[in-house]
């Protein structure tokens, strides 16, 4: 029997995940959907597969993800078509977030020797006889959970970092976005053919389940924060060591001395980009009451020449239009006002850009991810009430300041992973920087040098080069020699600063 279809829903037929249009209902495609059995046989082909991959080494890994990042150029414009069809997002929003993986690939593959390899640390002088190493090896097998909002990026950012750490990786892509997640592992076996050393499995919230108690050696997953819990509490059970990117509530703080215009533009950018559907969106705004009529004024000219189907495609996750449009109701039901969208916005499979004011810091489409095209903006009479509203929330994810003169103070005082200044979004692009929240948005890293730091184990080596002259670990020092060594003590650090 065939199992009625809404587009955009994955459904699973005689095991088999079915992924389709959520604009057009078109399928994209049919992948096997692997049970706990087929999790645990992807783990342990990828043992092997991780131990020759390791034994490549640096450079060998180098070489090999720096083919890989050139074929993803190459064919650059067959997975933009392809996450247009699966996800809706417009072909020009799936380049552009395709080139950003193609950064992050490219700079795991040239920085993870540097941050990574083995080198020699300065020894300290009551221990001088001693040299002291230190280098990073890989965990072995490592599980990455992908999310369906940035399919090509979210999953690369860890996969990346573990690949050129020297792991292997068994992707499960979520199951609104299993062929693009397929599409990434079988390009990689183009270039690396002798072993599975990057695999994907499908399937729905289970196959999730299965791979984080299948013994992988570590596991980055991308997500809501509710089921980062529920991946937390999983991996305990097998002392499985995470990195949890979960849910934000973005907020940008536009400072008295601000542009106006582009504040207003980068706003609606980091509001409205991907129909809104980005983790690190700006869905609150706070401007100060000098600016604040101008810059309501600009956005809501630069957000209602948006036009659904062009600059905003679908909501991928159909079930996400009904907490949308709760926000929204709610937020208008409070006393806020709506001056571009609102209850008529949502048009399924769509919601048109919606820009809220007035709206109670107390209500959902304050304190409650939206994960839609919609942005709150709010008066407040300094810098100072930003940050206070902006840190209110639990989350901690990325944020954004426009401000000339205390822009950088302002970031820093936001409770968040990350903050752009006098832009929007743009940490995320930058492969040296450490991408990760703070709070209910989850913790550790991914990109930068802290992100292939996640997919390393550090590992101390000590080597005696002589005598000591201070022997304080052994049964046969004198009561001299420890004498000695509390003189030493009193010299070196007894003062007091």
């Amino acid at each position: 029997m065939t199992a009625t279809r809404t587009p955009g829903v994955p459904i699973v037929e005689d095991g088999i995940l079915i992924s389709t249009s959520p604009a057009t209902g078109a399928e994209a495609g049919r992948f096997p959907v692997s049970d706990s059995a087929a999790v645990a046989a992807a783990v342990a082909r990828a043992r092997p597969a991780a131990a020759w991959w390791a034994g490549l080494g640096f450079d060998g890994r180098r070489t090999r993800l720096l083919r890989w990042r050139a074929l993803l150029v190459e064919r650059i414009e067959e997975l933009a078509a392809l996450t247009h069809t699966e996800t809706g997002k417009p072909v020009a929003d799936a380049i552009v977030e395709a080139s950003a993986a193609i950064e992050h690939t490219d700079w795991a593959a040239r920085n993870a020797k540097r941050v990574l390899g083995p080198r020699r640390v300065r020894s300290r002088l009551l221990l001088a006889e001693h040299a002291g190493h230190l280098e990073y090896q890989p965990y072995g097998v490592v599980g990455v959970i992908g999310p369906w909002n940035y399919p090509i990026l979210t999953p690369l950012g860890p996969s990346s970092g573990a690949l050129a750490a020297g792991n292997a990786v068994v992707l499960k892509p979520s199951e609104y976005t299993p062929a693009v997640g397929q599409w990434l592992v079988d390009t990689f076996a183009e270039i690396v053919p002798e072993h599975p050393v990057l695999q994907a499995v499908h399937g729905l919230g289970d196959v999730g389940a299965a791979l984080c108690r299948s013994g992988v050696d570590k596991l980055a997953f991308t997500g809501s924060t509710a089921t980062a819990k529920k991946v937390m509490i999983a991996c305990a059970d097998t002392l499985t060591p995470v990195v949890l990117e979960a849910g934000g509530k973005d907020a940008l703080i536009i400072d008295a001395d601000a542009d106006v215009a582009a504040a207003a533009e980068a706003a609606v950018w980091g509001a409205m980009t991907n129909a809104g559907q980005t983790c690190i969106g700006i869905e609150r705004a706070y401007a100060v009451a000098p600016v604040y009529d101008a810059f309501v004024a600009a956005v809501v000219e630069k957000a209602g020449k948006l036009k659904l189907g062009e600059d905003i495609g679908p909501i991928t996750m159909p079930s996400q239009i009904d907490i949308i449009r709760r926000h929204i109701d709610d937020a208008l039901a409070s006393g806020g006002r709506a001056l571009v969208g609102g209850a008529d916005a949502v048009q399924p499979p769509s919601v048109a850009p919606t820009v809220l004011v007035d709206v109670p810091e107390e209500s959902a489409a304050i304190r409650e991810e939206t994960f839609g095209p919609t942005l709150t903006i709010t008066k407040v009479a300094d810098a100072d009430e930003a940050v206070a509203k902006a840190n209110a929330l639990p989350y901690g994810l990325g944020g954004a300041v426009f401000g000339k003169r205390n822009g950088i103070r302002i970031a820093r005082r936001m409770h968040a992973g990350m903050v752009s200044v006098n832009s929007t979004l743009t940490f995320v692009g930058m492969g040296n920087l450490p991408f990760g929240g703070v709070g209910d948005s989850g913790f550790g890293r991914i990109h930068g040098d802290d992100g292939l730091r996640e997919f390393g184990r550090a590992k101390a080596i000590t080597v005696r080069r002589g005598p000591s002259l201070l022997p304080a670990m052994t049964f046969e020092r004198t009561p001299a020699q420890v004498q000695r060594i509390v003189k030493a003590l009193k010299l070196l650090y007894g003062r007091r600063p």
